[in-house]
């Protein structure tokens, strides 16, 4: 028997997903220890559950996510609406090197999957399922790739791409933040801003100005003009064969906004902009992990996970020794390190989700914030799609 969940009970259930995964985080030290978003925990046991439903019950629940898709649209407009150009100047040299690395991180991810599956005498086809079409593209490109193997011969490559991607969204949030933490610890790392927070008794200031009902308004409308505006744009690039994610031209939007506000000399409320976004993400994750199927994985379990350890151990090995070194080996480092682990092996927001957990607990990080979003929502999309034609031209051509 089937039943699908309309959006209103998603909301609802996602709601309570989080609350438990925040119960669990407060009375299990250990997850608390390994900056585990509360998203992640609570997600991850509601797709067991979704699962045992399933399986014991025979009752298989689907969901409609038409309201997560919304939450994914205002979230990175909330990104946008952060990004003023002054920011993004002062990032500029970091961003460039993270999306060189990015650039070169994909080219090994690939070539992992690849001598992964072909160890175990499978086709490299499922390799390049199995490396940044899955991990890094996640589930939307791990689909649209999936149906062209198909349609080429390579049956069940679609199936195998989703279990990928599942299985780097859950690791992509399960060991980011362990690893960052692992780095703020062993250097001792602190946070400037943080500091800059502190009077000079030791006394914390107050970061940030109060919040009124008018400025919510203003937040709402400017989201509002930001997922409309740029659904139209994507429209107008469409007609004309250019097909961006939905979720990059609502930021754009937001920093033509920002700015132009800079210039008019009116100020949007950041803190309620930051508020609406950590809200939008969280449930964003909340949604996207509990509706999980997990018996997809199951009918490749035994390949899938040798390329999620080696995928894992791959990502470990670049962030610690590169990411971190060529970023700065500061706390600013540490923290994008921790949001380049849930890029590389789930999606933006599962970084984004990885350094609000990192940040909650050890202090801000502006530079993270700015450089990890920019390189997820845009630059690495298109070097992904770089690479896997210069894959699949190099297996054409061999």
């Amino acid at each position: 028997m089937a039943y699908e969940m309309r959006s209103v009970d998603v909301l609802i259930v996602s709601v309570f997903v989080l609350y438990l995964g925040g119960w669990i985080n407060r009375h299990v030290p250990l997850l608390r220890r390994h900056n585990i978003p509360e998203a992640v925990t609570g997600g991850i046991i509601c797709s067991i559950l979704v699962l045992l439903i399933g399986e014991v019950g025979g009752i298989a629940l689907t969901f409609d996510l038409t309201l997560r898709d919304l939450f994914l649209l205002t979230f990175f407009s909330t990104i946008g609406l952060n990004a003023r150009l002054s920011s993004l100047r002062a990032g500029g040299t970091a961003l460039v090197v993270l999306v060189v690395l990015a650039g070169i991180f994909l080219i090994v991810q690939n070539a992992t999957g690849v001598l992964a599956v072909m160890m175990v005498g499978g086709h490299p086809g499922f390799g390049l399922m199995g490396g940044s079409i899955s991990f890094a593209g996640g589930h939307g490109t791990a689909i649209a790739w999936g149906g062209e193997a198909t349609r080429a011969g390579l049956q069940g490559a679609a199936e195998f791409g989703v279990a990928c991607a599942t299985f780097g969204l859950i690791t992509g949030g399960l060991i980011g933040g362990p690893i960052a933490g692992y780095l703020i610890n062993k250097h001792r790392l602190q946070s400037n801003e943080q500091n800059n927070l502190e009077s000079t008794d030791g006394d914390r200031v107050a970061p940030s100005q109060p919040m009124h009902v008018s400025d919510f308004i203003e937040t709402l409308l400017a989201l509002a003009v930001c997922i409309s505006a740029g659904d139209m744009v994507n429209r107008l690039l469409f007609s004309h064969g250019v097909q961006l994610p939905g979720f990059l031209t609502a930021m754009v939007v937001g920093i033509v906004i920002v700015n132009t506000c800079d210039l008019l000399d009116r100020r949007l409320s950041r803190p309620v902009i930051d508020v609406t976004g950590e809200v939008s993400l969280q449930l964003f994750l909340a949604m996207s992990l509990m509706s999980l199927q997990l018996s997809t994985l199951a009918s490749a379990a035994g390949v899938l996970l040798l390329v999620v350890c080696a995928q894992m151990l791959v990502i470990t090995l670049v962030a610690v020794l590169f990411v971190f070194r060529l970023m700065g080996k500061d706390y600013d480092a540490a923290v994008i390190t921790g949001g380049f682990v849930g890029l590389g092996l789930g999606a933006t927001p599962v970084a984004m989700a990885n350094m609000s957990a990192l940040t909650d607990k050890y202090g801000p990080s502006t530079k993270a914030f700015l450089i990890i979003p920019l390189v997820g929502a845009f630059f690495i999309d298109l070097m992904n799609a770089l690479v896997i034609k210069g894959f699949l031209t190099l297996f054409s051509s061999g």
